[in-house]
């Protein structure tokens, strides 16, 4: 996990190495930095900063375009900081039209992100597996996709086109979006939310060579498929957006319902995890030896000596 002193991030260049050596790479959603060091510390290659949990975590609202711009990049670079593996986040709409999205692009570049994708809703958007979106013209989008790529500053700084046209258009046209949005410069297309399995295979059949995300989208709209179907037909990146924030809820909601009962955690200190073990976990042990190392002492002469190699 990133310490303190560690390097800057290399994240970015690995996400790219992964689809280009034909990985599927899986990213569970996180919506705050302690979730995205579960997420590293269980494996996982790649963490996805979800726009639906952050909504639901900072403003305790759904996804409906409520959070600014600065406000989920300054979450993605809480989440970039706190984890060595590549951060993907989602960046809405942009925020505007495509001279908004340049500032965007920008804004979750500095931010340390690997990835950002990008959705054709009208603003204020909805989370993709909502009734009532509506989606911009394509060509609008397809120009907020080629200004999107036109403004990062690293070739390893990945552009996701997603669109929402399946639910108001169909797949047709949301397929149709999808190969504008790729000529426009798109590193990665995202259909959201396909219906059936046969929509699945049909939006990796339309893409053969292009790298496809998967949003899993636990309870929505796209029925749940296994790792190897997914693995066969090809899709390099797959989120799973709000286990953690659906889990995390029900485990609170529990825990808190017996403290109320009981007026006291007597009754579920055995199920919690131990605070030593959560302590060694957010880092503590390196806070301690960078205390030792930068301790300061008072010298002979009543200044300060150097700080003590580690």
């Amino acid at each position: 996990m990133a310490g303190l002193l560690g390097p800057a991030p290399g994240a970015r260049a690995v996400l790219r190495e992964l689809f280009a050596a034909g990985e599927m790479v899986l990213a569970p959603g996180c919506y705050d930095a302690l979730g995205a060091r579960l997420v590293e510390e269980a494996g996982f290659s790649a963490a996805y900063m979800t726009g639906f949990g952050t909504a639901a975590a900072r403003l305790g609202r759904p996804d409906v375009g409520l959070l600014s711009l600065p406000e989920m990049v300054d979450n993605a670079r809480r989440i970039a900081a706190a984890v060595e593996i590549p951060v993907i986040a989602d960046a809405d709409t942009g925020y505007g039209n495509a001279i908004n999205v340049i500032r965007t692009v920008r804004e979750f570049e500095a931010a340390g992100v690997a990835a950002i994708h990008l959705e054709d809703q009208v603003m204020p958007k909805k989370c993709g597996h909502m009734e009532g979106k509506h989606v911009i013209p394509a060509a609008e989008m397809a120009a907020k996709v080629a200004a999107a790529v036109a403004a990062r500053r690293s070739p390893d700084f990945l552009i996701i086109a997603r669109t929402d046209a399946r639910a108001m258009e169909g797949l047709a046209a949301a397929l149709d979006r999808a190969r504008l949005y790729h000529e426009a410069g798109a590193d990665v297309l995202f259909v959201e939310a396909p219906r059936s399995a046969q929509e699945i295979e049909a939006i990796a059949r339309s893409f053969p060579d292009v790298p496809l995300l998967f949003n899993y989208a636990e309870g929505g709209k796209t029925p749940p498929v296994t790792h190897q179907f997914l693995r066969e037909l090809g899709f390099r990146l797959v989120i799973f957006p709000i286990s953690t924030v659906l889990v995390a809820t029900a485990a609170m909601r529990s825990v808190l319902a017996q403290i109320k009962s009981d007026g006291t955690p007597i009754n579920v200190l055995s199920s919690l995890l131990p605070f030593n073990e959560f302590l060694d976990f957010i880092g503590l042990p390196e806070i301690r030896a960078l205390e030792r190392r930068f301790a300061a002492t008072d010298d002979a002469q009543g200044g300060l000596a150097a700080p003590e190699e580690a």
